[in-house]
Parts: structure tokens; sequence; C-alpha cells
């Protein structure tokens, strides 16, 4: 499954387009790796993503091609959540 599409099933972000930006500003990685938004995602994949001072690293448990708001939180697990500084 592509990145942005997984992005927005699992509601991590809200719109298909916006999750295509922010990866191809580079703010998210899959395994350490730099991801564009045609980066496709499977299951055990770490996927850290910066929003603004927050950055949140998630690791995918299953891949679904639609899911209801209720499912969507089980399609990953928090790993780690923490603040970044601003670089300026």
């Amino acid at each position: 499954m592509r990145l942005d599409k997984f992005l927005k099933v699992s509601r991590l972000i809200k719109r298909r387009t916006l999750a295509k930006e922010v990866s191809d500003k580079g703010r998210i990685t899959i395994n350490g790796i730099v991801a564009k938004a045609s980066t496709n995602v499977k299951v055990g994949d770490e996927l850290a993503i910066t929003f603004g001072t927050k950055k949140i690293t998630v690791k995918i448990e299953t891949l679904q091609e639609a899911a209801k708001k209720e499912e969507a939180a089980n399609l990953y697990s928090i790993v780690k959540e923490e603040r970044v500084s601003s670089e300026v």
C-alpha cells in the first residue's frame, strides 16, 4: 500500500493530498529512510512523522484498503511521541 493512502486510511493525516505534501517535504521516514508519498509500506514498518514541533513514531500493525473511524487506530501502534525543537 502507498504511504499517502495508509496515512489517510489510518487517519494519522486526514487528507491524502496533505499526506503527499508532508512526505514530499521529507518529514516522514520509513525505518529511518526518508520516504515519498508513493513509497510502499508493509506490516512491521516504523514511520516517523514530524508535525511542526511534534514527532510521532508508529509501527504498522495491519493494512486495510478502508477503515471506519473506530478501526483506524488499530492499524498502527504508537512507539514514541516527542517534542522537537524548532530549528530556525
